[in-house]
């Protein structure tokens, strides 16, 4: 159990200790697909926000009345609707970014992340423990798509946000899908390195 954590402590735990990507290597499709941008990154991170901490919410109030020989299937159909939700809302209010990643917006409903919060955490925990740490999670993933974004953009193409910001030719490997893996792979690197660097401190 996990209600004795403050509400920041479970929003730093998704963005730090557990972050979806760097840390747990998880839902690591989108992090290698559509990450080429920090808008593209952006986009599909507020997307699984908005799915991670409604579905949180939703089972947690449902918890009780699941019967755990259909929890999978449940927490499969809460996540559709919410997908559902922001999949629609994305196609009427920002149709030019969801040309670009529509298909990544279907498939949140399979992105083990917001099942394995479910599972672990929102059926056990009341509600506002659940809204935290779906918020945190959330935000751990829209953090690893922004910061992949960032650097594949960046490096990539030379621009961050359209502008040019590279004094020298940019390097369009970045901007290929082995590009993803090798910048994860360099996150979860340095996320590595930093709870390693506090650990030894707290030991002195």
């Amino acid at each position: 159990m996990a209600t004795d954590k403050s509400s920041l402590q479970l929003v730093a735990n998704g963005i730090l200790k557990e972050n979806p990507i760097f840390k747990l290597a998880l839902s690591m499709c989108p992090a290698v697909g559509i990450s080429t941008t920090v808008i593209n990154g952006l986009m599909l991170g507020t997307a699984v926000l908005f799915v991670q901490v409604f579905s949180s919410v939703t089972i947690s109030l449902l918890k009780n009345f699941i019967h755990p020989r259909i929890r999978i299937p449940t927490y499969t159909l809460t996540i559709a609707t919410w997908v559902t939700v922001i999949d629609l809302s994305l196609a009427a209010y920002f149709p030019a970014a969801y040309a670009k990643m529509g298909i990544f917006v279907k498939i949140i409903v399979a992105f083990a992340i917001i099942t394995m919060r479910l599972e672990m955490f929102a059926c056990k925990e009341p509600v506002k423990s659940s809204f935290w740490d779906g918020l945190g999670m959330g935000l751990g993933f829209m953090v690893g798509m922004v910061v992949i974004g960032f650097v594949r953009e960046l490096l990539g193409s030379g621009a961050i946000l359209g502008y040019d910001v590279l004094g020298f030719k940019p390097l369009l490997f970045f901007i290929l899908p082995s590009a993803g893996f090798f910048v994860v792979g360099l996150m979860m690197g340095f996320f590595n390195w930093i709870e390693t660097y506090y650990a030894e401190r707290k030991k002195r």
